[in-house]
């Protein structure tokens, strides 16, 4: 096995393993072990198969229509038909790395045993995933209940060489062709493996990860902005002590302040706020950033904690039990990964929230103490940074409105049988946006503190090594310095772009030392 290979066993997975397969096309085998205990998992359901009792998922129909045993005859195509049926999504395509985790993450289950799906299905599972084959899902049809049924109906019809799928050259054919053109034979379903392949919260756990991913990013460099622009405002990081932050063991907080403190260290600009317009405080933004950036940090500790719980599940029903059985079961109801993808989205909201704060305090000139207006060259003549204040507001309006809880709503399914919902995968759609903006919110405030501690040059104050490091490493990038009203948008990407790729927190941690 080498490093682009991640391995299937018995007992879920982890999240860098998701993240390996979504978003770098890591190779995925099954172990033996898994191999094992999907053979023996079948011989259970192919024993139930063979009695004339109704088994629920094995011989009956699904959902409301369970009461209906199905006759052997029918029961291949009563599998086809599920998946067919089901792949009823609607509207845009959702993104290619989605898919790859929702793929693989149903192979997790599928893997563990639990299921009954045949080795043989699993196997084609992970062919299609190493061909780079992609099956076209859409945004919507899952109601995170019965897991994200729609979606992963769209994966499975592709392993049944149906419906629409995208190569690995990015071009959308019908799957039965790319199938054919990698050499894969398409599955034909047998007794509870349609169902199998379809119940789960997989494509909601698909997407924490990797929000939770991005997320610890963003908010370490929401760390390291906020020291910039304390050090722009010539704020005092006598706030950071870690003795203040000790009588509030927050462990977030502590984390934060950190980051910030050793960010600050050997500044040449801050502790200036008793100067020429003294403060006996710097404003909540500043001062409290620790705190804000802090309880996201734990609000993600805890996230993490319910996304370890569910990759290590096998999420099915009914499942086969290690003694035999085969019983039913609500494991497949979103609720646990739901409620985090909400709480993120909150904190997320807050956290560009109080960033887009200090970026309008570094642009008026009453609260800047001492900064051009607007950060401009000439103003009147340039504007400055004022519209890239008015696009972060923009964003930080709809980060608001995409922190309302998807989980706090719920609809009827199913002729009331899935009469409870947890719209766990609209909760996740809507952080991913969050998200996008965010790391587009903190890029604002990198462009203006970074611009406002160079104008500073000027007045004879030196920024910390840190500091300079960030200030450097973004100007390579291609991100300009202050200077004449100029075409901002492209300015503002290249920003973004260089959160989003770490490039931030690698810049200034040889400097620092690592940031949590």
């Amino acid at each position: 096995m080498d490093m682009h290979t991640v391995v299937v066993g018995t007992s879920g997975t982890t999240a860098q393993d998701v993240i390996a397969v979504a978003r770098g096309n890591a190779r995925v085998e099954l172990s033996a072990a898994a191999v094992s205990a999907l053979a023996a998992a079948r011989e259970i359901v192919d024993a139930l198969a063979a009695k004339p009792e109704p088994v629920y998922g094995v011989s009956t129909g699904f959902g409301a229509l369970a009461t209906r045993h199905i006759s052997q005859d029918l029961r291949a195509q009563l599998q086809r038909n599920i998946v067919r049926s089901h792949a009823a999504g609607m509207g845009p395509r959702v993104e290619r790395e989605v898919v790859r985790a929702l793929m693989f993450l149903r192979l997790k289950t599928v893997a563990s045993g639990r299921t009954g799906v045949r080795p043989e299905v699993a196997q084609t599972m992970a062919d299609v995933l190493n061909a780079g084959i992609t099956p076209v899902v859409h945004e919507y049809g899952s109601l995170g209940c019965s897991g994200d049924l729609a979606p992963l109906s769209h994966c499975a019809l592709t392993l049944m060489g149906e419906g629409d799928a995208e190569g690995p050259d990015g071009t959308v054919r019908p799957a039965g062709e790319l199938l054919a053109a990698h050499g894969i034979t398409p599955v034909e379903l047998r007794e509870k493996e349609g169902l199998a392949l379809l119940n789960g919260t997989d494509g909601m756990l698909g997407m924490l990860v990797m929000a939770l991913a991005d997320l610890k990013n963003l908010y370490t460099c929401a760390d390291i902005t906020a020291a910039l622009s304390l050090e722009a405002l010539l704020g005092t990081d006598k706030v950071l002590a870690p003795e203040l932050h000790a009588i509030r063991p927050h462990p977030g907080q502590g984390v934060s302040a950190d980051n910030m403190l050793r960010v600050l260290a050997g500044s040449g600009l801050t502790g200036h706020h008793q100067d020429d317009a003294p403060r006996v405080q710097d404003a909540y933004s500043v001062r409290c950033a620790p705190q804000v950036n802090g309880a996201g940090r734990d609000t993600l500790d805890y996230a993490a904690i319910v996304a370890g719980r569910e990759l290590a599940s096998a999420v099915d029903n009914p499942v086969v039990l290690p003694d035999g059985r085969v019983e039913s079961n609500g494991n497949f109801h979103g609720a646990p990964v739901a409620y985090v993808l909400d709480f993120l989205a909150i904190v997320a909201a807050d956290l560009g929230s109080i960033t887009e704060r200090r970026t309008d305090r570094l642009l008026d000139k009453n609260r800047s103490h001492g900064l051009p207006p607007f950060l401009a060259e000439d103003a009147g003549v340039d504007s400055g940074l004022m519209i890239a204040q008015y696009t972060q507001a923009a964003l930080v309006s709809e980060m608001k409105r995409l922190a309302a809880p998807a989980s706090a709503d719920s609809i009827p399914s199913s002729a009331m049988q899935e009469d409870h919902v947890s719209m766990g995968w609209s909760a996740a759609r809507k952080l991913r946006t969050a998200v996008d903006n965010l790391a587009r919110i903190v890029a604002v405030e990198l462009y203006a503190a970074t611009r406002a501690i160079e104008l500073r040059a000027a007045q004879g104050l030196t920024p910390a090594p840190a500091s300079q490091a960030a200030i450097d490493a973004l100007r390579a990038a291609g991100v300009e310095g202050p200077g004449p009203d100029r075409f901002l948008s492209p300015d503002l990407a290249a920003a973004d772009a260089f959160v989003r790729a770490g490039k931030l927190v690698a810049a200034v941690e040889p400097v620092t030392g690592p940031l949590a």
